[in-house]
């Protein structure tokens, strides 16, 4: 029997491209997303396509009992989902973050409870969390982006641990920068957040980096990060990390090498 993959967040960038890329390798795919309008190349392709709002929980239920009422299991889950808020944290409300969380971590761990017992119950599964390399560090305006994915980052060693006896994997993808629509969406938060007020000259030149940086042509494409998803996916015998995308691997290396303070006075420098 074909393994069947459930990828959240599929309907472009990374979860599009990994969809695409599963499928040609013969598995069966389910592309999840809000946006079901911008999934239906895949579904001409021979792909299936599910309704998920990750911040409602009748909504992750109900995509999750379609994909096993079909196929009766769901072999690998890719949690691609998610999007960057940014805002001084002064400026953001409490119901932006909450809903940040809700994307990025809660509604991520919900649908992993519900396909878990089908895992179990077959003694196999893998779990892909796409992180970032923003899981390791930090940016200016960035708390509650940043702040999920390095809850995610230890929420998925725990979960390693916890799933390890069920012959279950855990695995995180650490993306760098990569040429999607995430860093014109961050820097429109942004401005629209903090463009005015105590924080407006940081918050704009932050603004203005991000939406620069994400226009660049050094940017990894999109299909490169694609490939390495599938990978994490399909390697008989996964890394627990995939670190792939323009300035990841060196990122995190200073990370490791450096102070804090020294740390903090490099990520300013970058975008004053």
């Amino acid at each position: 029997m074909k393994k069947v993959v459930l990828i959240t967040g599929a309907s472009s960038g990374m979860g599009k491209s990994t969809a695409y890329i599963l499928h040609e390798q013969g598995y069966t795919v389910y592309g999840a997303a809000r946006r079901t309008e911008q999934m239906k190349d895949l579904e001409e392709k021979g792909m299936h396509i599910v309704s998920l709002d990750l911040t409602q929980d009748e909504s992750i239920v109900n995509a999750v009992h379609t994909v096993l009422e079909k196929e009766g299991k769901i072999d690998i889950l890719i949690n691609n989902a998610g999007y960057g808020s940014y805002g001084a944290v002064e400026d953001v409300s409490l119901a932006e973050a909450k809903r940040q969380f809700e994307v990025n971590i809660f509604g991520l761990a919900r649908i992993t409870q519900l396909i878990l017992p089908s895992m179990r119950k077959q003694g196999a599964g893998r779990i892909v969390n796409v992180s970032s390399m923003g899981g390791k560090m930090y940016t200016p305006f960035g708390a509650w982006y940043h702040a999920t994915k390095h809850a995610l980052e230890g929420w998925s060693d725990c979960l390693r641990l916890e799933l390890k006896e069920f012959g279950i994997d855990v695995v995180v993808v650490e993306p760098g920068g990569i040429k999607t629509e995430w860093g014109e969406i961050a820097a429109e938060h942004l401005k629209e957040t903090s463009g005015n007020g105590p924080y407006a000259s940081f918050a704009n030149k932050v603004a203005q980096n991000l939406a620069k940086s994400y226009a660049s042509d050094r940017l990894t494409p999109v299909d490169v990060l694609g490939k390495e998803i599938a990978k994490a996916a399909t390697d008989n015998k996964p890394k627990i990390r995939y670190v792939k995308g323009y300035m990841a691997k060196p990122a995190l290396f200073l990370r490791k090498l450096f102070s804090d303070r020294f740390f903090d006075k490099l990520i300013v420098s970058q975008v004053k």
